[in-house]
């Protein structure tokens, strides 16, 4: 009786490891092996491909919107460059327009002025009293009192090129009173001619002034050519 007993535990123990063994073998079949433990997860197809979708840039939208920063340079340029040769082209017409005349006692006002440094020296200034620019060409033609001849030039001081005045302008040139010696003649009046473009004489009208109280010359008194600064004439 004990050892049916036994046998029957046995067989009941039996059938229910029989009974648990086929339903986890059903369950694993009815997930499939990427459910089974251990198994890596899938990757989502269509959420990677979504997501890549999303990342990317819609490069042709943004074409279309912004032009390349290369064309927007070159259209800056190129306006640039229009307004620059508008520029010019009009300061070349005013240019053109305006007559420039040569200097003369007439446009002129004209100075002359005892200086401290050099010794023996004197100043003469041409202002541009005109309304447009004139040249002073080459060197003033000077006479005192009643000489029959110009006051000798310093050839030294030319400069390299024609002292042109706009109005207001001035042009300096000095006169070494004792040239190579010591003045001992007594001056008191002083002519200031002026040269046309061909260096043949004097044009236009001259300028008459009254030399400083004291001035003396001598025969060797000479005179510079015209200087845009007045230290560039008092260097003569």
């Amino acid at each position: 009786m004990r050892n049916r007993r036994i046998r029957s535990a046995a067989t009941s123990t039996a059938t229910a490891a029989t009974v648990t063994a086929l339903v986890t073998a059903l369950a694993l079949t009815a997930c499939g092996p990427s459910d089974a433990v251990g198994a890596s997860p899938k990757p989502d197809s269509t959420a990677a491909a979504a997501s890549t979708s999303t990342d990317e840039p819609d490069t042709k939208a943004s074409d279309k919107q912004r032009p390349p920063a290369d064309q927007n340079a070159d259209d800056s340029a190129n306006n640039s460059t229009g307004n620059g040769s508008k520029n010019a082209a009009t300061k070349t017409d005013a240019k053109s327009k305006s007559r420039t005349t040569t200097c003369t006692g007439s446009n002129t006002k004209v100075t002359v002025t005892e200086v401290t440094r050099p010794i023996n020296h004197l100043l003469v200034t041409a202002t541009n009293t005109g309304s447009g620019n004139c040249h002073a060409y080459y060197a003033p033609l000077l006479g005192f009192d009643d000489a029959q001849s110009v006051t000798q030039i310093n050839e030294d001081s030319r400069p390299q090129a024609v002292v042109t005045l706009a109005p207001g302008e001035s042009a300096y040139a000095s006169i070494a009173l004792g040239g190579d010696g010591s003045p001992d003649i007594a001056a008191y009046r002083l002519g200031v001619h002026f040269a046309g473009r061909d260096n043949q004489g004097s044009v236009g009208s001259a300028a008459n002034l009254t030399l400083p109280e004291g001035t003396m010359i001598s025969d060797s008194t000479s005179v510079s050519y015209w200087q845009s600064t007045m230290a560039d004439a008092l260097v003569w």
